[in-house]
Order: structure tokens, then C-alpha cells, then sequence
């Protein structure tokens, strides 16, 4: 694939900069075939040590050079960075936007109906290759697109292919997901500091448990109330603290912040 994909970057920060690294660690595209913008010098910069691409000012040069083209800028600049490059942007051209919550109408309003679009929702894990994405096709994208995306996605994580009218739970999950999980370690270390574990100890043991359970859902392919029945031994230490964690509400309190995480993200997505 390196041989023929060129793939750009309207926007060089933190989450392009891990695309690019995946792209370039699975062999998907060759430094001198990738291509980046931003306004910032310091991004730019950045972009361009960590990946050995070229970058520039404009979107405008990006576009006259990859044809595979990441919109990865905040969401109020979307429609000025398309608008720049809608003239640029021909039929050869995927668009495929990471912008949270800009729609797929959105995005063809500003690059043209005619564009081949895709709308990703990616997670910050994929800074560590370990994303996890949700995209949707937009009316003009073939399913060569879709392969092409779930390839280039997979490089750094796990994605799938939903309807758009879904891309508002993956996000609810997924997308902001990594905050309550990130909370969870937080609450567990602290509850190993007040057990008299030292805070390093406890802050490793804790993110390694959260690690090793979910490769054990994901690597097993067993129902996590199975592997969490197989923990709990009759009358034991596991059974105590399951107990606190539903008599305090945990579980419903997860579900409710997906619940209004996703209706958040419709909210915006309307707005």
C-alpha cells in the first residue's frame, strides 16, 4: 500500500501526530508519501520530528499532495479549513474528519456534495495504539472506502463501521469512555492509599488490573459476569467489594454517564 497511498493532515496536533505513527509502524504509508498542515509552527514542528513528513502552512498544499485527507482540527475550524480546499479537493479525493461532532452533512456543505466523505470518532488512546473508533460512510464513500478507513484505523486500535445516526453512542462510550476509566483508576489507587499501599505502588497496581481485566475480556471472549463470577469466591474478598460497588450505585452510574455523554453529543451535533 506505501507504494500508492498519500495520505495529509489538515491539522497536525497531538491525535493527527498518532495517526501518522500508526500509519507509518504498520507500513500503511512511507514518510516522504505523508503530508501534514497547521497554523502552528509548533505543531508543525512537532508533527514533522516524530513522522519525517513534510509539512506546511496551508491545507491548500496538503491537498495538491496526499489523497487521502484527515480534517484533524477543532471543530469551529472545519468549515473554513474545507472551504479553503473545496476547489482543490477533486474526485481522487477522501475526505475522512476526526472533528467531534460535525456532521457528515456538514462536511459536504463545505467540501461539496460530490465529495467522498467519511466521519471517524476516535479515543486518545490511539496516542498509544490501543484506540478505539467508530466511523460511518458518507453518501458518496464507496465500500472500498470503508476498507481503506478500517485498515488505516486499525493500525492504531480497533474500529467499526456504524450508521452516523450511532457515531453519538460511540462517542457517550468509546470517545469519552477513556475519562471514566481514568476516574476509576484514580478511585481504586486511592482506595489502595487508604489500605497503606504507597501512592506509586498503588497507582500501578491499579492501572495493571484495569489493563489485565480488559485484554482478559477482549483476548477470553467471555461475558465479563462470567470472568467476574469466576473472581468471586463464595463468602470471600471479591463478593465484600462487589457488594459496596452496587450498593453505592457504580454500575448505574456508569450507564447513566453513557446515556448522557451520547445525549451530550447530539446536543452538540444539533447545535
Amino acid at each position: 500500500m506505501s507504494d500508492e497511498l498519500t495520505i495529509g493532515f489538515l491539522g497536525a496536533g497531538r491525535m493527527a501526530t498518532a495517526l501518522a505513527r500508526g500509519f507509518l509502524a504498520a507500513g500503511l504509508v512511507t514518510p516522504d508519501r505523508l503530508f501534514a498542515s497547521d497554523v502552528l509552527e509548533a505543531a508543525r514542528d512537532r508533527f514533522a520530528g516524530e513522522t519525517g513528513a513534510t509539512t506546511f502552512t496551508s491545507g491548500l498544499d496538503v491537498a495538491r499532495q496526499g489523497r487521502v485527507l484527515f480534517v484533524a482540527v477543532k471543530p469551529q475550524y472545519v468549515g473554513p479549513v474545507l472551504d479553503e480546499i473545496r476547489e482543490s479537493a477533486g474526485e481522487d479525493h477522501l475526505l475522512v474528519s476526526i472533528a467531534a461532532g460535525v456532521t457528515l452533512e456538514t462536511l459536504a456543505e463545505h467540501a461539496g456534495p460530490e465529495r467522498r466523505i467519511v466521519r471517524v470518532m476516535p479515543n486518545t488512546p490511539a496516542l498509544v495504539n490501543a484506540g478505539a473508533a467508530g466511523f460511518a460512510l458518507g453518501a458518496q464513500a464507496t465500500p472500498e472506502d470503508g476498507d481503506l478507513v478500517q485498515q488505516l484505523l486499525s493500525a492504531v486500535g480497533v474500529a467499526y463501521q456504524v450508521p452516523e445516526s450511532l457515531l453519538d453512542a460511540v462517542t457517550g462510550l468509546s470517545g469519552s469512555g477513556p475519562a471514566y476509566v481514568f476516574q476509576i483508576i484514580e478511585a481504586l489507587a486511592d482506595g489502595g492509599v487508604r489500605s497503606g499501599l504507597p501512592r506509586d505502588v498503588a497507582q500501578s497496581l491499579a492501572a495493571q488490573t484495569v489493563l489485565g481485566a480488559a485484554r482478559m475480556v477482549l483476548e477470553t471472549g467471555e461475558h465479563p459476569a462470567a470472568l467476574k463470577d469466576a473472581v468471586a469466591s463464595p463468602g470471600g474478598t471479591t463478593i465484600a467489594g462487589l457488594h459496596a460497588l452496587e450498593r453505592h450505585g457504580v454500575r448505574g452510574a456508569l450507564i447513566d454517564a453513557v446515556v448522557d455523554a451520547t445525549d451530550r453529543a447530539r446536543e452538540l451535533g444539533g447545535s
